[in-house]
């Protein structure tokens, strides 16, 4: 599977005045499937650092989810940000255009010049469904565009996934387990992780050391991913490492 990015657009998100959702509701749709993320960025309702970054992450030829600045607003940025990244128009698509014609027609609402150029894609683009409203998304290639409301983009993510990448999901049999040592700090147990990375390819050693609180005393979380066997192999040599310091190690959950 190719790498995983999404780009979270809004200027609201970079004053602080909302917090994102995003990120962490994409992770959960990503793994419910075997996927993970490889990369995020967060940007403003900049027009011409849009289009920029838009550029880059076309030429990478990941698999992106956008999310945010896709309606006619003028802080909506998105849609000709993505057309001028790829050197192309936008025109009205045709089955957005049915989409938006029938959403007014349930709602009994005119349909407008500006209500159709929520329909306005890069030349080329698929549309994404909107079950929440029927104002569609929209696809070019592997770039895939979403409202910033989560009602509606997190379904829609979903939908792009089951859809267009189901040959994907669960294809890594990679697992991810850790122990807590108790008082130990990462000085005391680099030379094991440098160790343990360098004798079996493929495995991530990772640790996220705590000061402690008034609750919960100083300790580190110790723990590797990757193939099971590996895995299961590191975590061995981590709590027999742990026990030759003298120092008291717990398994963290798995899960």
């Amino acid at each position: 599977m190719k790498p995983i990015g999404i780009i979270i657009i809004g200027d609201e998100i970079m004053r602080g005045k909302r917090r994102d959702g995003h990120f962490a509701k994409a992770v959960e749709i990503l793994g419910e499937r075997g996927l993970r993320l490889s990369w995020a960025q967060y940007l403003g309702d900049e027009r011409p650092r849009l289009a920029a970054a838009l550029e880059r992450s076309f030429d990478s030829g990941d698999l992106v989810f956008c999310f945010g600045g896709i309606g006619v607003t003028p802080d909506d940025h998105t849609r000709q940000a993505a057309a001028a990244a790829l050197g192309v128009p936008l025109a009205l698509h045709p089955d957005a255009e049915r989409e938006i014609r029938a959403r007014m027609a349930e709602m009994n609402w005119e349909v407008t010049p500006n209500r159709l150029q929520l329909g306005e894609f890069p030349v080329g683009s698929r549309i994404i469904p909107n079950p929440y409203n029927r104002i569609p998304g929209f696809s070019c290639g592997d770039h895939h565009f979403l409202p910033g409301f989560p009602q509606m983009a997190w379904p829609m993510m979903a939908w792009v996934l089951d859809q267009g990448y189901p040959e994907f999901f669960h294809r890594s049999d990679e697992v991810e387990r850790a122990i807590i040592v108790w008082e130990g700090h990462e000085g005391m147990l680099v030379d094991l992780m440098r160790r343990l990375e360098a004798g079996m390819p493929g495995l991530t050693v990772f640790s996220l050391p705590s000061f402690g609180t008034a609750e919960k005393r100083r300790h580190i979380e110790l723990g590797a991913r990757g193939r099971p066997a590996d895995v299961e192999r590191a975590l061995a040599e981590m709590r027999a490492e742990a026990a030759r310091l003298g120092l008291a190690w717990e398994d963290v959950p798995a899960g």
